[in-house]
């Protein structure tokens, strides 16, 4: 199996790159590839833990939990997210903070890189 680097550069609200680009590392992981998950812009929101869950606006804590069981690597820019006042210690449990030397790392080493986003 390979290995999949993916990008998300998402809006906040308004927008499925966030909800596709879980989808898509979910089932490239159920297939048995190796998968990379960068945060940056304001996706790095989804890392943060404890959101309040109402009835017409989800958050993504349970999903991304479920790919950092399946040995999805996740990591946020750290400049991001503390640009949008989250700080380290209330990121998801298993989510990587680290600057961007942690995705071009991720991308000479995949076998395919995806940029989802960036509207």
């Amino acid at each position: 199996m390979g290995t999949l680097t993916m990008a998300c550069f998402a809006s906040l609200v308004g927008s499925k790159s966030l909800d596709f680009a879980l989808k898509l590392a979910g089932a490239a992981a159920d297939k048995g590839h190796k998968v990379n998950l960068w945060l940056s812009s304001n996706g790095t929101m989804i890392g943060k833990a404890h959101q309040k869950h109402l009835k017409d606006y989800s958050t993504a804590e349970k999903p991304v939990m479920e790919l950092l069981k399946k040995g999805v690597e996740i990591c946020t820019c750290e400049a991001c997210a503390l640009a949008r006042g989250i700080q380290k210690t209330e990121a998801i449990e298993g989510i990587q903070w680290n600057a961007m030397h942690w995705y071009l790392a991720k991308i000479y080493n995949s076998d395919r890189v995806l940029h989802i986003g960036g509207e």
